[in-house]
């Protein structure tokens, strides 16, 4: 569940960050801001839309119901945009002077320069999907789709809670997220970084 949130994430938020970023089409500005704008409403504002269309397509109870809603990233787009803003022009110009599509320079130069911001995003779009508690309670019943969060939070009864046993679960659950940071640290430090600047 949390590689195809990280994949369709990384993937869908590259190329509408490049879109934002560098072409020009009618209302661009105005579309930003619209994306923009949802991740100003709270989250659980979304949680019933959001049920009803899993419901209508016959997921729940599925991973496809944990996985999908995942895929798009605001946060991503506009992480990703501001990479590329940092990306000069004359990289692109050159590219096209030499014949490269629209499509080529994405793929073949655009994403290969700022592979740091991609980190940054798949890094952060895993400790989302890792983490994430509401959602999978909500669309998921039975135990073995369970996620490790909604798990975690099976394990305290209403009178009493073994505490050991949940803060061992508690330390299995955070040594992923860890392992991941600390193997990909220098990109994720590097993307954040040069997500503020523009060129």
């Amino acid at each position: 569940m949390v590689s195809i949130r990280v994949i369709g994430s990384v993937l869908f938020s590259s190329m509408a960050a490049y879109a934002f970023a560098r072409l020009e089409f009618p209302l661009k500005n105005f579309f930003f801001i619209l994306v923009l704008s949802t991740m100003m409403v709270p989250s659980q504002i979304y949680i019933l839309p959001q049920y009803m269309i899993v419901s209508k397509l016959g997921w729940l109870d599925t991973v496809k119901a944990l996985a999908v809603p995942g895929i798009v990233s605001t946060f991503g787009t506009f992480l990703l945009r501001q990479v590329y803003m940092g990306i000069p022009k004359d990289l692109e110009e050159a590219a096209v002077l030499d014949g490269c599509s629209i499509a080529k320079i994405f793929w073949k130069i655009m994403l290969l320069l700022k592979k740091s911001g991609m980190v940054s995003v798949a890094i952060f779009t895993a400790l989302f999907a890792w983490k994430d508690l509401i959602w999978p309670l909500v669309v998921n019943m039975s135990q073995d789709k369970m996620t490790l969060s909604s798990g975690l939070s099976a394990l305290m009864g209403q009178y009493s809670v073994d505490y050991p046993q949940l803060m061992a679960g508690s330390v299995i659950a955070i040594l992923p997220m860890i392992i991941l940071f600390l193997i990909f640290q220098k990109q994720f430090v590097e993307g954040i970084a040069t997500s503020g600047t523009k060129g």
